[in-house]
């Protein structure tokens, strides 16, 4: 290293440490972009000069050019050769920029922004630093991500406020060098999508031909509507207009609806025809926060049958095949929280509980005055009705109060080992239960339980462990091991004689063993168990930011007295996450039967993405095949995804669910990008085998345009059933 670099890097280093010692300023980085970049320091007038490409960044304002000139004391800043600066999300770029870091003052000679979705570009970019406002003369305004985009709005004189609009003056619309239209004023916000129809054309072997319409206009800021008009030849036509509002303190929703007599409604999974043709579906939610941690929420979710979401939107189908429907009020306090819930059963062919209401007051853990013990509690009184869904079935009501209480004592031995031990009560009244098929009388309850969690942390640092092909800058493990002790002796009234409202239910995971964490209030029984735990966190630095190489969790369940429903020891689980490059992500969970040596279920996980044109994911999704485990028992799954983008226009995606129980090719999904500029279309093409009937072939093309993207970042990566309009 020569004399003049080490100087350069020491008076960088002692600048930016002066700087620092200033509490009512930011700090100054600065970094070398080159071996060979210098640095000149005038300590009469302190002024910096940088020479042969340098990065400086001050709160969230990023410079990067060949040669800056930088005044100290003000934050005055000129820049010269390949200048970027990046703030606020927005991306200025010139051959030469004047720019004050503590002011924000910015001018330019010439420019280009990016400020997605809308780019500029022009002369004589000045700011008006009273309203943040930025002018320009002689430039253009465009959608178009390319360095010579196709569609442009060229100005005699622009006004941009950054997040809000862009006024253009005396500006002509351009395709290519072709005008096409005058404007003496053009104003274009950059945050309200305009008026616009949205298309999806396709063919699907279920509806034929179809082509889904969506006409959204905005009317004001706060108001916003739609109209689906869709057509499948098979089905017929479909449709229903829906809003979305806001109304200030009063919250803020979304209504939707759809209508269809459909021609060829199909069967149900049991192979049953669907009688019912005139079809509907009705969604409706509202969030309001009435006044400080006052917040209201409600859903309805109304439908003609089970199966018109699964026929006709997909995509919402998969998030949740038996939406509820509910009013829920919450308010939070400063050491409690009071909620009430009302849910009642809107659609009769879903199996629910109803609460009408059920009233929650939950008291959060917190401190007796100045001694060691701390309380929670968690309080509730409702009047519960369950409907069966079959139609067959007779259903239950009944009332219930229930109250629970529980003292902790948090202790420290040696500084290290954590014991908190607890002891608690629940006491819940049930009224004489009603209903063709009520078998309760009027019982109380009374159930105690203690226990204790015991908990410590050890780590270890190896800060000379460096290795440049797995990432590695040092190292340090840190391993948690616990043990949470719960006793409750058998209750009064074992679940058999109560009503079930809150019922345990099957779960692929381990379900919480105390309380209030457990809140299958009408399943509870006796317990004698210890959940044992063991974490494991393998960390090092990767760009200076602390980051988990590896993270592994054991727990398990040792039943000192197992019920007979009970085996002594639960499932082994294993969740694994390991990261050994920046571009791999490895990841693993298993549930291993200790009793019966064999493994229930394992699930892993491999991605890559090395670099910016390809990635790969694979996966393998395990379940024994066992009833208790529920509708989605005996998996043996093998799933792929592969995207590469082929050049800068067009990329590739392929995914893949093999079934290899029976060698079947559940799932087949290719997809088409093009970029058109200022657009990204895509064709998707879909093959299912539902093991039953002919296999359903489907294929789309979706339209978006790149200012309003149709879909969020990676939307349609985890979600490829958009693609198709569903």
């Amino acid at each position: 290293m020569n004399k003049l670099r080490l100087l350069s890097i020491l008076v960088a280093l002692l600048w930016t440490s002066s700087a620092a010692r200033a509490q009512d300023e930011e700090s100054f980085k600065v970094e070398n972009l080159s071996p060979e970049s210098q640095l000149a320091y005038d300590n009469e007038h302190h002024i910096f000069e940088w020479t042969r490409g340098v990065r400086i960044q001050y709160g969230d304002a990023t410079l990067t050019a060949d040669r800056v000139t930088l005044q100290e004391l003000t934050g005055q800043v000129t820049a010269e050769g390949h200048v970027l600066l990046r703030r606020d999300k927005q991306l200025w770029s010139g051959d030469r920029i004047e720019y004050n870091f503590k002011t924000r003052q910015i001018q330019a000679a010439q420019f280009k922004i990016g400020a997605a979705p809308f780019y500029a570009a022009g002369v004589g970019l000045s700011l008006d630093q009273s309203n943040q406002v930025y002018t320009a003369t002689d430039g253009y305004l465009t959608t178009d991500d390319s360095a010579e985009p196709a569609l442009r709005i060229r100005a005699k004189q622009l006004k941009i406020v950054p997040g809000q609009y862009i006024e253009a003056h005396d500006a002509v619309l351009y395709h290519g060098t072709v005008p096409l239209m005058y404007f003496p004023y053009y104003k274009r916000n950059l945050y309200r999508h305009p008026n616009n129809w949205v298309l999806t054309p396709g063919y699907r072997s279920l509806y034929g031909p179809y082509l889904l319409t969506t006409y959204n206009w905005q009317v004001n800021d706060r108001f916003s509507a739609h109209v689906d008009l869709d057509y499948r030849q098979k089905r017929g036509f479909a449709g229903g207009p829906g809003v979305t509002y806001s109304l200030d303190r009063w919250g803020s929703g979304d209504l939707a609806t759809y209508f269809t007599h459909d021609d060829k409604p199909g069967n149900d999974p049991a192979g049953k025809p669907i009688m019912d043709e005139n079809r509907r579906w009705v969604y409706w939610t509202h969030q309001a926060t009435i006044r400080t941690n006052l917040t209201a929420k409600i859903a309805l979710r109304e439908q003609s049958d089970p199966y018109v979401v699964r026929d006709f939107f997909e995509t919402e189908y998969r998030k949740n095949i038996q939406p509820s429907s509910y009013l829920e009020l919450n308010q939070l306090g400063s050491n409690f929280s009071l909620n009430v819930l009302a849910q009642p059963q809107i659609n009769d062919f879903f199996e629910t509980a109803e609460r009408l209401p059920d009233v929650k007051l939950t008291g959060v853990r917190q401190q007796l005055g100045v001694s060691p013990f701390y309380y929670e509690s968690e309080s509730s009184v409702g009047y519960f009705r369950y409907r069966f869904s079959d139609g067959v079935t007779p259903g239950y009501e009944a009332f219930r109060a229930d109250s629970f209480h529980q003292l902790l004592w948090p202790l420290n031995y040696f500084g290290w080992l954590n014991v908190t031990p607890r002891v608690g009560g629940r006491f819940t009244h049930y009224s004489e239960a009603s209903g063709a098929g009520a078998r309760t009388r009027e019982e109380d309850r009374w159930v105690f339980n203690t226990g204790a969690e015991i908990s410590t942390k050890a780590s270890r640092t190896w800060t000379g462990v460096h290795n440049r092909f797995w990432e590695v800058d040092g190292l340090r493990h840190i391993i948690e091991p616990s043990i949470n002790y719960v006793f409750v002796p058998s209750p009064n009234k074992l679940p058999p004689q109560l009503p079930q409202f809150d019922q345990q239910l099957d779960s692929f995971r381990l379900l919480p063993i105390d309380y209030p964490d457990y809140n299958a209030i009408d399943s509870i029984d006796s317990q004698n168990v210890m959940r044992l735990g063991l974490r494991n966190k393998l960390q090092t630095k990767r760009q200076g930011v602390v980051e988990n190489l590896a993270h592994w969790a054991l727990y398990s369940d040792w039943r000192l007295s197992p019920r007979p429903d009970q085996k002594t020891f639960a499932d082994l689980y294993s969740d694994l996450d390991f990261k050994p490059r920046n571009w791999l992500t490895l990841t693993s969970e298993t549930r291993y039967d200790i009793g019966n040596g064999r493994w229930n279920e394992a699930n892993h996980y491999a991605t890559f993405q090395p670099n910016y044109v390809w990635s790969y994911a694979i996966g393998h999704r395990y379940l024994r095949d066992q009833p208790i485990y529920g509708p989605l028992y005996g998996n043996n799954l093998i799933t792929s995804r592969l995207t590469y983008r082929l050049n800068e226009n067009y990329a590739f995606r392929m995914s893949h669910h093999f079934e290899a129980r029976d060698g079947v090719m559940e799932e087949q999904y290719y997809t088409l990008y093009r970029d058109l500029r200022s657009w990204t279309t895509a064709i998707t093409f879909r093959i299912r085998d539902n093991r039953s009937g002919p296999k359903d072939f489907t294929v789309a093309i979706t339209f978006s345009l790149k200012a309003f993207p149709r879909f969020g970042l990676g939307t349609d990566r985890e979600t490829p059933s958009l693609l198709l309009g569903g």
